[in-house]
């Protein structure tokens, strides 16, 4: 660090005053960089920088252009809202309810509901399409319903970010992989229905995608994690109630659908985020026709 050049202090006029001493002593050290005199004197508790008259103006302009440059640059505005959003809610709401009343009316086989259960045993032994068919699945109307508005609201405030068509892809993605680890680590007589998972994949997936986009803005921290955060809280509120919840696949859809969040943020995925929503729902549909074409047949 250069030295101060100093500057006789009966002539010199005050330029800043602060409590901090470092605060001074880098302003200092900007200007003795370019060749401007200055000193540091103390005043009871604060410290002065001083130069001389003559050079008052040409300092006031290095100190703003030394301002101006420890600016952050500004961060890419948010990408717009996307309309269609409650197509894939809709969508989502559709699936349930036609699964609920084909496997009702014994279309396809009479074991369906068997055929596509969650069942750690037979994960392990190679169903996989069983993580994807339980999403669809539910044991009572209460299950159903519960499972329809939280999961309609929710993949909604995701499609409104990502688009209805790549945030119900990344949900149903998400959720399976969820399910596929619950079932390959919890014990063999393990078995379970619901999309639950989906929901708070979706949780997941819009809370840490908000956060991936707040990143970018210059803002106090609080501000940047206030997402996540609220994902978080809303994961604990809704995400343990009840005596028969499911802990571990609320936190693992959460955990999935946050990753995925986080990544499809990223710069440079842009070009992913801007495929043509159908491509992402078809790719979901897709998925759960070939997982239920599977059960049906094994």
């Amino acid at each position: 660090m250069p030295a101060h050049m100093p500057v006789p202090l009966p002539e010199a006029i005050e330029l800043h005053r602060s409590r901090r001493a470092a605060q001074c002593e880098r302003y200092a050290f900007v200007l003795t960089a370019v060749g401007i005199a200055n000193e540091i004197t103390r005043d009871g508790a604060e410290y002065v920088l001083w130069v001389a008259p003559e050079q008052l103006q040409e300092a006031r302009a290095h100190l703003a252009s030394y301002h101006r440059e420890q600016r952050p640059p500004p961060a890419p505005p948010p990408g717009p809202l996307h309309p269609w959003a409650w197509l894939g809610s809709l969508g989502y709401a559709a699936c349930l309810l036609l699964v609920a009343a084909a496997v009702s009316a014994g279309w396809g086989r009479l074991d369906a509901f068997d055929a596509g259960s969650l069942d750690a045993d037979l994960v392990r032994q190679g169903q996989w399409w069983r993580a994807v068919t339980a999403l669809t699945l539910h044991l009572d109307l209460d299950h159903i319903v519960a499972n329809l508005g939280a999961g309609i609201w929710f993949g909604y405030l995701a499609g409104r970010l990502l688009g209805p068509g790549l945030a119900w892809a990344l949900v149903v993605l998400d959720a399976s992989l969820a399910n596929l680890v619950e079932g390959l680590l919890a014990p063999s007589s393990y078995e379970s229905v619901g999309a639950s998972t989906a929901v708070f994949a979706a949780l997941g997936l819009m809370a840490a995608y908000s956060w991936r986009e707040r990143h970018w803005l210059a803002q106090r921290w609080p501000r940047r994690f206030a997402p996540l955060v609220a994902g978080i809280v809303l994961l604990g509120w809704l995400g343990t109630a009840g005596a028969h919840t499911d802990v571990f696949a609320h936190l693992a859809g959460f955990a999935t659908g946050a990753l995925s969040g986080a990544v499809i943020g990223l710069p440079r995925l842009a070009r992913l985020r801007r495929l043509p929503q159908w491509v992402g729902g078809a790719a979901a549909l897709a998925l759960l026709a070939l997982a239920w074409t599977c059960a049906l047949r094994s």
